[in-house]
């Protein structure tokens, strides 16, 4: 982690405390001592799961869903993915619950591949990525409308790559594990 170079936060105040989120004004002092007031999303993070499968031939595919994303007002196409919602749980048992969850999945094994700052600029978020592999299907356990009415796609990896060349996949944390999972597979294939 980058030091702060100087920046120092001087106070906090909470100006909204929602269910999952909360916003914050704090006011920091610049390294010149000039102060100035940043409004900041606190959240506990989320973690996002590459459910990657392989055919009788040894091909690579992915499984994706289609959620509808109020504040984009349209339907995202993304790895599965939620919100750390539940105090002290580990960000694998968080994947393994939503993977489960929505694309009713379960992994014999993940593996965490990147931790990354989805809005640096807005919020605290930590965004952790897993890639899991071994997936057998069991139940989804889905919850709420958005999900209710989420659809899953099994992609091939060069597929879902395409994808992301056309605009088609937007989402960061799906583009992030994607293009990991490809330099991944690569590196092993060597």
């Amino acid at each position: 982690m980058a030091e702060p170079a100087g920046f120092r936060r001087v106070s906090e105040e909470l100006v909204h405390e929602g269910y999952v989120w909360h916003v914050a004004r704090a006011t920091y002092e610049a390294p010149d001592g000039r102060p100035f007031e940043r409004d900041i999303v606190r959240s506990p993070g989320a973690v996002g799961v590459v459910p990657l499968v392989f055919d009788t031939e040894g091909n690579a595919s992915v499984v994706l869903v289609t959620q509808y994303r109020p504040p984009y007002e349209e339907v995202v196409i993304e790895i599965p993915a939620g919100m750390r919602d539940i105090e002290g749980e580990d960000t694998a048992e968080v994947a393994r619950r939503e993977l489960i969850e929505e694309a009713g999945l379960e992994a014999s094994s993940l593996e965490l591949i990147a931790e990354t700052y989805p809005s640096p600029g807005m919020t605290d978020s930590v965004m952790s990525i897993y890639l899991a592999t071994g997936c057998t299907v069991v139940p989804t356990d889905r919850q709420g409308p958005e999900e209710d009415f989420m659809e899953l796609m099994h992609v091939p990896l060069d597929e879902a790559l395409a994808m992301i060349d056309r605009g088609e996949i937007r989402d960061a944390k799906t583009i992030t594990g994607l293009l990991i999972t490809q330099r991944r597979l690569q590196a092993a294939d060597g």
